[in-house]
């Protein structure tokens, strides 16, 4: 049966979803051993569905710093998923992130699944 597990992870698991990835190589979200246990997550068979729809490296970001003008900078993090397991993946349609058409209320983007 399809499972879906979405949430806000705060783990940037790639350099391509953090722009800063050597200057943010120590803080919290992008350590090695977080980021490792995201890849083992990867290996035992979930699906990142927005990097499989988007592939690698496209720098889109769900999270921005209220500071330093971090999201009109586009200086964000990706750490809000959508994992699938395989049945789930198979019936994915397509997986984005909403940036445009609002006001900025939440430091998030909307991470959207279309199955």
């Amino acid at each position: 049966r399809p499972v879906v597990v979405c949430g806000d992870l705060n783990i940037a698991h790639t350099e391509d979803d953090i722009w800063n990835p050597k200057g943010n190589a120590k803080n919290s979200g992008f350590l090695p051993h977080e980021r490792a246990w995201f890849t083992d997550l990867l290996n035992e068979g979930w699906v990142d569905a927005f990097r499989t729809t988007v592939g690698e490296g496209e720098k889109i970001y769900s999270w921005w710093s209220n500071r330093g003008q971090a999201r009109a900078k586009n200086r964000g993090w990706r750490i809000d998923y959508f994992l699938l397991n395989k049945p789930a993946a198979a019936a994915m349609v397509d997986c984005t992130i909403v940036r445009q058409g609002g006001i900025d209320v939440s430091d998030h983007a909307p991470v959207v699944l279309d199955l």
